[in-house]
């Protein structure tokens, strides 16, 4: 019984913690919107918050897994509990001095912060859920409020912003404190609850086992197959999950003279979709493998954007929940409703991608967590193509990214460890 309550507790706590990922990470989208106007950004550099976000993954991934491995769950996510303080307090400064370089900064730190939580949280989810399908429905389950703090985000700051031509970082002080006062009860929080460490207890009770280097480590995980092109499918996954709604907000308030506030209230219905979409996932993940989910979900992503991308631009559609009067492409609802076929890709993917690695899983998820840097990477390209040939144009890119994954779940996801 109390082996179970502790069990329940973790994952309440990895819940909590996989909603400040996700609120934290989402403030880049609006925030690409302020800077735009503040600075006079291009649409590529209005993604350099993103990029600077996700590119601390790259840095940050492997040794947030020795970390993992050495110090267990419970001193990793203090160490990124009090680095996400940091950063959001550098994201704040940077409104008080007004510069462009700060904000990048403080994205950089908290990206730091979030690469160690992602490799706490999914880890921890997977095994509390004794792996396979189960595992994969704890995390869509903690990926459910994952969504549900990435729709509040977008909708709050795009409020919090007023009149776009006089946006400032400052604007978004309110949405910067929430950030701060999470990290600090997260870190009471965790600090007094016991957390089960069990790959520290199967280390311990092993003592004379020879000890495995980095380099080894490293070699040892990506000789799985599934791993080495799961690291690739969550590179172009997560530029995906993150460039649709980046790239569709600025079409919007750029190209089509929405407000922000209403083009922050649509983005915020692409994560209300991926909330639902989690939901169901969580329901459904103990009786449908990964694979079928990523293949499904894959495929239909596929067809939306493609009519996102060939239907004409005055094809409108009114969305009365938004505000009276206000009408928005139809293209741009495609591009809003792959938000439900992005849901459940993260935890297929992980799922997938760990499946059969045993002992190198811990440092297989900072492997894993240092190709999340493609939610940076990806989006600051499309925003080059943005720029190049248009915003609806740049979405061929997201296209391809999906093309991938749906070969992936198909074709190169089979746990085979290469010879």
């Amino acid at each position: 019984m109390s082996n179970k309550n502790s069990n329940v507790l973790a994952i309440g706590i990895m819940f909590f913690l996989f909603a400040m990922i996700s609120f934290v990470t989402g403030l880049q989208n609006p925030m690409g919107v302020i800077v735009k106007t503040q600075f006079g950004a291009t649409n590529a550099m209005s993604q350099l918050g993103n990029l600077a976000n996700f590119i601390a993954y790259a840095f940050m991934g492997l040794p947030a897994g020795m970390i993992l491995k050495k110090y267990g769950y419970k001193v990793t996510s203090l160490a990124a509990v009090a680095v996400g303080f940091i950063g959001v307090a550098i994201s704040f400064l940077s409104g008080v001095v007004e510069s462009f370089p700060v904000y990048l900064t403080g994205a950089f730190v908290s990206g730091f912060s979030m690469c160690m939580l992602n490799t706490v949280v999914n880890p921890m989810l997977n095994t509390l859920g004794g792996g396979g399908n189960r595992g994969n429905q704890l995390i869509q389950l903690g990926g459910s409020l994952n969504s549900l703090a990435a729709t509040i985000v977008p909708v709050f700051v795009g409020y919090l912003m007023g009149d776009i031509a006089s946006a400032k970082i400052s604007d978004a002080n309110p949405a910067l404190f929430i950030a701060m006062a999470i990290f600090a009860l997260a870190f009471v929080i965790i600090f007094f609850s016991a957390i089960p460490e069990p790959e520290l207890e199967a280390a311990k009770a092993a003592p004379a086992e020879k000890k495995e280097g980095l380099g080894a480590s490293i070699k040892g995980a990506l000789s799985h197959r599934n791993l080495l092109f799961g690291i690739i499918a969550i590179f172009v996954y997560v530029g995906v999950e993150v460039g649709i709604p980046n790239i569709a907000n600025l079409y919007m308030t750029s190209a089509l003279g929405i407000s922000a506030a209403t083009a922050g209230t649509i983005v915020g219905l692409y994560w209300l979709l991926m909330l639902c979409g989690r939901l169901l996932g969580g329901v459904v993940g103990g009786k449908i493998s990964s694979k079928n989910m990523m293949a499904g979900v894959s495929s239909v992503a596929i067809l939306l954007l493609l009519l996102g991308i060939f239907l004409p631009e005055g094809s409108n559609i009114s969305l009365g929940f938004v505000g009276d009067g206000v009408v928005v492409p139809v293209k741009v609802l495609c591009f809003v409703l792959c938000g439900i076929c992005t849901s459940v890709m993260w935890g297929s993917i992980f799922n997938l991608a760990v499946e059969g690695l045993g002992k190198y899983t811990s440092i297989a998820s900072g492997v894993f967590m240092v190709m999340v840097c493609g939610g940076g990477i990806l989006p600051y390209f499309q925003g080059l193509l943005a720029d190049a040939f248009g915003y609806i144009e740049s979405y061929w890119l997201i296209v391809a990214a999906v093309v991938y994954m749906l070969c992936y779940a198909l074709f190169l996801s089979k746990p085979q460890p290469e010879e």
